[in-house]
């Protein structure tokens, strides 16, 4: 690694905000479950992933979609509790990932800092 634009760092840096702004959007889901009318909305994770990863702006914002093939409940609501909570489990996997990932880059360069000082 030559330097920190030359690693992972900054992708790393990007899943965890796809991760955090789809976290974001499930627990709204979730909050708005018995809101007459509201539709579930989602981000395609992979989609803003790959959006970010080709040098997308800094405060990216999601493409929010609706999600369509929900049963919709006589008020209109189409939240599934069991939906949202699959994907806020994925979601918090997602995140953990992340971190680990981004907590080994930290580490190799501390390795690698402590090697140069020794010789």
């Amino acid at each position: 690694m030559n330097n920190l634009s030359d690693s992972t760092i900054p992708l790393l840096e990007k899943f965890l905000d796809v991760s955090s702004q789809r976290h974001q959007m499930v627990t709204t889901n979730i909050a708005n479950v018995d809101t007459p009318g509201y539709r579930t909305r989602d981000i395609d994770f992979h989609s803003e992933l790959e959006r970010a990863a080709a040098g997308g702006p800094a405060n990216l914002i999601p493409v929010v979609r609706s999600v369509p093939g929900l049963l919709e409940r006589p008020d209109g609501n189409n939240v599934s509790m069991e939906r949202e909570g699959l994907l806020l489990a994925e979601t918090q996997m997602q995140f953990g990932l992340g971190v680990q990932l981004l907590r080994h880059e930290f580490q190799q360069l501390l390795m690698a800092i402590n090697e140069g000082s020794k010789a």
